[in-house]
């Protein structure tokens, strides 16, 4: 939120701006304008940034420690073999939003979302250009650039490139990302506008798996590329540093452009000074409206489907030897949502209470040119309070979808959180009941092939959860209780299921630092859960990741971070994985039994300058099975092997 909050009003009241957002001495005293003061701004970076729906002033992370911090797939989550495929959490999860959903969320860490949007402010124009290339001509590449064209207007752009041909035939990955922001405030301060344009385009080849996994254990294959598959074209099969095509597999695009303006009412005031006059504006009511125009996409092809593989394997009977197969949904949304926002406390723009009204128009459109339209209306309370002192903090939503296609789905919260004195940490208690319904793929208007499409009921879920935080410890401890009915799950490569009965899920976590001399730190972080016996769900019940490092600050301007890092999950049922439909399926019969992944890495930071070298699954090269010893992460899936990655972070600042 731009110039709201204490600390960056400090910021623009000592400077003003030129016309390239470049910060100049700021003389209010006309009495003082033949010789001007050099600000000390002028040669640094001053820059925070504020979730979309959040609050409170972040920084950039800065760290070189975890390589994950810059990933964008965490260290809990698995893809099937390849960087860009498919990819699912180990850890045990809910869906945090009720209401209208296609159905595909597999490719949803990669991408781009209104969630994970960052507003930025900033003293400095400021570009940061990433680089990463990996092994088999896996590449990525970020661009981020913001800038204050003055202290009340600031734009941003981020661009994402992922590549992976993979090391397995039909495997290869494509995603392109792109936002856009935009933020306003008038002069007096009671207007605001944001803009904010999201695409995400996930392209996905998808091979089924292999066919004799067993030949990994010979000595005379080395090169993973020459085995068969379940699915794809293997005589068209290419690997290419920039190969876009995807023969068999899945393409999923989203786009979403969002206009939020809001205009307000309250006091003014001002501050003066020996030199200057500062005015000042308190909020306290809002008139808000935002306005979304999202399309969405989800489709499968496989122009090559071969009816004996497919029957072997899928138990699909295709009505021709060589047949050509495409399901697709497309969706485009209109939404607005009118607001009402309180703020009791004229000097905390952090506590504030807001009503809103919403109404959903969708329509959406299916193979054989089969169209639909839809609607929703809902209401939402909100109140928020994130307290000066960090005493007491609280946050309570709820949204009810009224009438329409989502009508009954619900999604309650309300989480508090307390500071525990000087170095006591903080405590976080929370609970969440969600009342939603399943994802338009279980509809019998989705063009994707199921099976057993009948009567559903909404999936009921609720979690309660601990979290405890001491950074002076380097401690984190977190406790995750969730209670879920009629779970939506799938179970074969064209059927999907619905568990009636009351699911059960705990899940214990703790994170925490320890010196162990000088320049060594370990990282250790472990995770524990437990579900209902016999529960559609494949988690591991421990998932441990150790790092042993190396580190400090050589040479002045020399930051560094090098050593060992494992992860460890125990035995578990493995989830399966069907292309068919993008999900991944429910499993109780084959058992993964994975050595510990093992990687070494070698990061340091100069000055604006950050590089990550990592040589990734060694344990691939440990006797006695083969020639490799491969983990797999499904049922004919598996891992990659030695695995190098190399990447850059640069930052300039104009």
């Amino acid at each position: 939120m731009l110039t709201t909050n204490k600390v960056w009003a400090q910021v623009r009241n000592n400077v003003t701006y030129d016309g390239q957002g470049r910060p100049m001495s700021n003389f209010r005293n006309k009495a003082d304008t033949t010789f001007k003061r050099r600000d000390v701004n002028e040669d640094s970076l001053t820059i925070f940034y504020t979730p979309y729906n959040g609050l409170g002033i972040n920084k950039l992370d800065s760290t070189i420690n975890n390589f994950y911090n810059y990933f964008p797939l965490p260290s809990s989550y698995n893809h099937l073999g390849n960087f860009g495929t498919a990819a699912r959490n180990l850890i045990f999860s809910t869906s945090n939003n009720a209401g209208f959903s296609n159905g595909f969320n597999s490719f949803d860490i990669y991408n781009y979302s209104l969630q994970n949007t960052k507003l930025y402010n900033t003293t400095r124009a400021f570009t940061e250009l990433a680089y990463m290339l990996g092994s088999g001509a896996e590449q990525m590449i970020n661009v981020l650039h913001t800038q204050n064209k003055k202290d009340n207007v600031n734009f941003s752009l981020e661009y994402r490139f992922i590549n992976s041909p993979g090391d397995y035939q039909s495997q290869n990955a494509n995603h392109n990302n792109l936002r856009f922001t935009y933020q306003y405030q008038s002069p007096n301060r009671r207007y605001k506008a944001v803009a904010v344009l999201l695409s995400n385009k996930n392209q996905s080849s998808e091979n089924g798996g292999l066919q004799n996994p067993k030949r990994l254990d010979s000595a005379t294959i080395g090169n993973p590329y020459e085995f068969t598959t379940r699915l794809g074209p293997g005589d068209l099969a290419r690997r290419s540093l920039f190969s876009t095509v995807i023969n068999t597999g899945n393409i999923q695009k989203n786009s979403n452009i969002v206009l939020r303006q809001s205009y307000d009412f309250g006091q003014k005031d001002s501050i003066v000074t020996d030199s200057a006059v500062y005015k000042l504006f308190y909020p306290r009511l809002r008139i808000q409206h935002e306005i979304q125009l999202q399309s969405q996409s989800a489709e499968f092809l496989d122009p090559y489907a071969d009816s004996i593989n497919y029957k072997n394997y899928f138990g699909y009977a295709l009505t021709k030897r060589k047949a050509s197969i495409r399901f697709i949904d497309a969706f485009s949304t209109i939404q607005n949502e009118f607001s009402l926002i309180s703020y009791p406390d004229k000097k905390n723009s952090y506590q504030f209470a807001k009503a809103s009204i919403t109404l959903q128009n969708f329509s959406g459109t299916f193979a054989d040119s089969v169209n639909a339209n839809f609607y929703n209306i809902l209401v939402g309370g909100e109140y928020r309070n994130k307290t000066k002192n960090g005493i007491w903090d609280i946050d309570a939503v709820a949204q009810l979808y009224l009438t329409g296609f989502n009508s009954g789905d619900y999604n309650a919260k309300i989480s508090l959180q307390k500071t525990l004195g000087k170095n006591g940490g903080s405590l976080q208690l929370g609970f969440q009941n969600i009342n939603k319904s399943v994802g338009f793929i279980y509809n019998s208007l989705s063009s994707f092939r199921v099976t057993n499409r009948g009567n559903t009921s909404k999936e009921n879920s609720t979690k309660i959860w601990a979290n405890y935080i001491n950074q002076k410890l380097g401690l984190q401890l977190a406790a995750n209780y969730y209670l879920v009915s009629n779970f939506m799950y799938a179970d074969s490569f064209f059927k999907l299921q619905q568990d009636a009965s009351l699911i059960n899920v705990l899940h214990l976590s703790g994170e925490k630092m320890f010196k162990l001399k000088k320049n060594i730190n370990a990282y250790a972080n472990l995770d524990i859960q437990q579900a209902t016996a016999n529960a559609p769900i494949n988690i591991p019940f421990a998932l441990a990741r150790l790092r042993i490092a190396f580190e400090g600050n050589f040479y002045k301007n020399l930051f560094l971070s090098t050593g060992l890092e494992i992860r460890y999950t125990t035995n578990f049922k493995a989830a399966g994985y069907s292309p068919f439909i993008n999900q991944y399926l429910y499993n109780d019969t084959y058992t993964i039994s994975n050595r510990p992944d093992v990687h070494l890495f070698f990061n340091f930071k100069i000055k604006r300058f950050k590089a990550f070298v990592r040589v990734e699954n060694l344990n691939t090269l440990i006797p006695p099975s083969g020639f490799k010893s491969y983990n797999f992460v499904a049922d004919n899936y598996p891992s990659q092997t030695v695995w190098l990655r190399l990447g850059i972070w640069w930052k300039f600042i104009n």
